[in-house]
């Protein structure tokens, strides 16, 4: 029976149009697959991502590689614009800046290898007394105990107990093992060296080409900036290794007066070392360079090395609180706590590099960003000085919560 509709008509179809076929309802199997297809931009963005990743992976292993010869091209950076004044002004007269940077790193190596040789042949013969005089030593030892405890100890007896010893065997053993390491590293420190020297010297005999280069891809507005911090930078590197130079000069002779009047030997070589070390390591460089006199000093009198290191202390509380803050003031002009923190936060990132490079790499920063801080003028309010004055508006705070306590109306308030 054909289905009829509301008013008892039998329902026709309508029919296609003539030469067009009906379009077939999708079948529940069908949804189903249009449902679950794999969107066309999805195997794209998958690969994107993979590939992304992997980028990432392979940069960052790359920059682990890599990372000992950046810090390299950092210190001959930081060097280049040290030497940046003086080869400009050899320059300015007329002479080439390949040779003029040549010249100020002759200078340099020569000032450095004659310190060196000082420093080692001082040591060295330090080492060659200690060693003739160590049976004296050692007799003086063992009569000492021999005398207190009552025993018959004999110099020979010790000798041939030590040679026979397990422990110096072992030690000679580690010894031989680690001429190698020390070999090494040795090695390692001279090609950083090398490659320092390298970077640097190109860097300050190419300074106006690096300069051209790096202008060129950018706009003539922000050529300016690059160039006016690029000013900046070579200002305040340089004024910090000159205010460091004047003061590692005055270091050097202030203890080397100290050295001398006591009869300490090798004073020349180490007012030069307490001036080098105290003024270009940072933070532990005072102690480490005051260690060495002391044992120098202990050498020839133990209450010889007492008064250096009371000299030292007082002497690095003269620097820090007198003389420093006057040489800086003009060169790097950056306030203590900032040049502590700044250490501090070097280190935590580069290491000793980071230390030394710190304070002038902050300065410079902090000069640059100081032309885009706009200055205001202080009121002259004692508040600003640190002076607490009462308010002009009446009794303190403290005051008036007081006076309720004790029982004393509140003064009314002339409006």
């Amino acid at each position: 029976m054909a289905p009829i509709d509301e008013d008892d008509q039998p329902l026709t179809r309508d029919a296609a149009p003539t030469g067009t076929t009906r379009p077939e309802r999708p079948t529940a199997s069908g949804a189903v697959a249009a449902v679950g297809r794999m969107p066309r931009w999805l195997p794209r963005a998958m690969v994107l991502a993979l590939a992304l990743i992997a980028a990432f992976q392979l940069g960052s292993w790359a920059f682990h590689q890599l990372t000992g010869l950046l810090i390299n091209v950092l210190i001959a950076f930081f060097l280049a614009l040290a030497i940046e004044p003086a080869v400009s002004r050899m320059a300015a007269r007329g002479m080439r800046r390949g040779l003029a940077t040549f010249l100020v790193f002759l200078g340099l190596t020569i000032a450095v290898a004659g310190f060196v040789t000082l420093l080692g042949s001082m040591l060295a013969g330090q080492i060659i007394k200690m060693v003739e005089g160590f049976p004296q030593y050692l007799d003086s030892l063992i009569n000492w105990i021999n005398e207190t405890f009552h025993t018959e100890l004999r110099r020979v007896d010790v000798q041939e107990g030590l040679l026979h010893s397990d422990w110096l065997r072992k030690y000679a053993q580690n010894s031989a093992a680690g001429v190698l390491d020390v070999s090494a590293q040795v090695l390692g420190g001279l090609f950083q060296l090398l490659t320092v020297g390298l970077f640097s010297f190109y860097f300050a005999a190419d300074g106006p080409r690096l300069r051209r280069a790096l202008c060129s891809v950018l706009p003539p507005a922000r050529q300016a900036e690059v160039l006016r911090a690029w000013e900046i930078a070579v200002d305040k590197t340089g004024g910090y290794l000159y205010s460091r130079g004047l003061m590692a000069l005055i270091s050097g002779v202030a203890h080397y007066i100290l050295l001398q009047a006591l009869g300490v030997p090798y004073a020349p070589v180490l007012g030069v070392w307490v001036g080098l070390v105290s003024q270009f390591i940072p933070t532990i460089g005072t102690y480490l360079a005051g260690a060495l006199p002391m044992l120098i000093a202990f050498t020839v009198d133990p209450w010889y090395a007492v008064w250096v290191l009371v000299f030292v202390v007082v002497y690095q509380q003269f620097e820090n609180y007198m003389l420093q803050p006057k040489l800086t003031a003009r060169t790097v002009d950056i306030h203590p706590a900032v040049a502590f923190g700044s250490v501090i936060a070097g280190t935590a990132l580069l290491g000793a590099v980071g230390a030394l490079i710190a304070i002038p790499a902050v300065a410079t920063l902090q000069a640059f960003l100081g032309a885009y801080v706009k200055r205001y003028a202080v009121t002259d309010d004692p508040r600003v000085h640190g002076h607490r004055g009462r308010s002009p508006g009446g009794p303190g705070m403290l005051a008036r919560i007081r006076r309720p306590r004790a029982g004393q109306p509140e003064p009314e308030q002339s409006s």
